[in-house]
């Protein structure tokens, strides 16, 4: 930070220079192609994402039964090696509960998706690897960028780790994954995704900050605040929903067995367990969250688009809250339809496509706007 004093000793007005902005110390062509790398993970995130719905709803998850991250990218390649895969598999309990007598092809099938959502996992490791260490070596990582650059390769390692954490779950005596563990490996895709979104928009350096009224923008942090809240209850009952195969329950809508609230909402004590392991009141807590988002998410939209804010801010609310009523009536027909893998996967996919408007929106209220009197 550069200061300068008058004779008084006094700070002037002009108590920080633009030096003081390590983004500005990089070209805008470097910053471009950081920001192409940022977003390409956030990109292969998604991608990551949707081939994972397909394996859970396909029942792939449990397929290869070892945590290999240097040899396992190698697929079995003969006739014996498969062979050898499809042994291993039939000892653990998914074979022996749900699937004996399942032939070699049907098990390619599985192992495939499975295969596949590893092999795009340690995909991204790569593409942050190799250009981090072109960007190293050329010196366009200045500090605060390199530790940002570390600490999301940081969440990636975390994820492999927990990937296999979630995948043993199943592999001792029951054949399916713990759905907390389920819900940490989803929330922290969610969070390396929003991280690369946020770290691509912060090297987009904007000239000059829209000055809004101070109660205008107090108001706006807020309502991120609450829509942003509610959407990560809402993502994480959304994974106890799939772990738990609580939406293949009461497909019906808006009532749950001509009800609101379920006969069989609670049968175990005390009540509030019911909302954490048992699938009919999974469903009814994710479909409250969901209702109340989506009324946030339009109170906030409508709320931006007549209050004085900048039109980027106008324009990401009414990005928001139609996200948020798609994401609502694609959950609906889902439920209806008993959960069909592609809208089970379309289902997964835009919460995480309305989790990243909602980040960037985030960052252009925390970054690009000031407040006035």
């Amino acid at each position: 930070m550069t200061t300068s004093t008058q004779a008084s000793g006094a700070p002037t007005s002009a108590s920080v220079t633009p030096a003081a902005d390590w983004r500005t110390a990089l070209p805008e062509a470097r910053r471009r192609s950081l920001r192409a790398w940022f977003w390409s993970i956030a990109g292969m995130t998604l991608g990551v994402l949707i081939i994972g719905g397909i394996t859970r709803l396909t029942q792939s998850g449990l397929s290869i039964v070892d945590w290999d991250p240097l040899m396992g990218v190698i697929p079995p390649l003969g006739d014996a090696q498969w062979q050898e895969a499809f042994d291993r598999y039939r000892q653990f309990p998914e074979y022996q509960k749900l699937r004996e007598g399942m032939s070699l092809g049907q098990f390619r099938f599985i192992f495939f998706w499975e295969y596949l959502h590893r092999l795009m996992a340690r995909a991204i490791g790569l593409v942050f690897l190799v250009p981090f260490v072109f960007f190293a070596l050329r010196g366009w990582l200045r500090k605060p960028l390199m530790v940002r650059a570390l600490g999301l390769f940081a969440l990636g390692a975390m994820q492999g780790v927990m990937g296999w954490i979630m995948v043993a779950s199943g592999l001792v005596d029951r054949p399916s994954v713990s759905h907390y563990r389920l819900a940490a490996h989803l929330s922290l895709a969610f969070v390396i995704f929003g991280y690369a979104v946020w770290l691509a928009r912060e090297l987009r350096v904007v000239s000059r900050a829209a000055s809004l009224p101070s109660s205008a923008l107090r108001l706006l942090r807020r309502g991120l605040f609450l829509v942003g809240a509610l959407l990560g209850l809402q993502i994480v009952w959304g994974a106890f929903v799939a772990g738990l195969d609580a939406g293949f329950f009461h497909n019906t809508f808006p009532l749950m067995a001509g009800r609101w609230v379920p006969a069989d909402l609670a049968p175990y004590d005390p009540a509030v367990v019911n909302f954490l392991v048992h699938p009919v009141a999974v469903q009814w807590l994710h479909r409250v969250l969901g209702t109340l988002l989506t009324l946030a998410a339009l109170g906030l939209g409508w709320w931006a688009w007549r209050a004085p804010l900048d039109a980027l801010s106008r324009r990401y609310g009414l990005t928001l809250a139609g996200l948020t009523l798609g994401q609502y009536l694609l959950g609906v027909v889902t439920l209806l339809l008993v959960v069909p893998v592609p809208l089970g996967v379309a289902h997964q996919a835009l919460a995480m496509v309305l989790f990243g408007v909602w980040v960037m929106w985030v960052h252009h209220a925390r970054v690009a706007l000031t407040s006035r009197p």
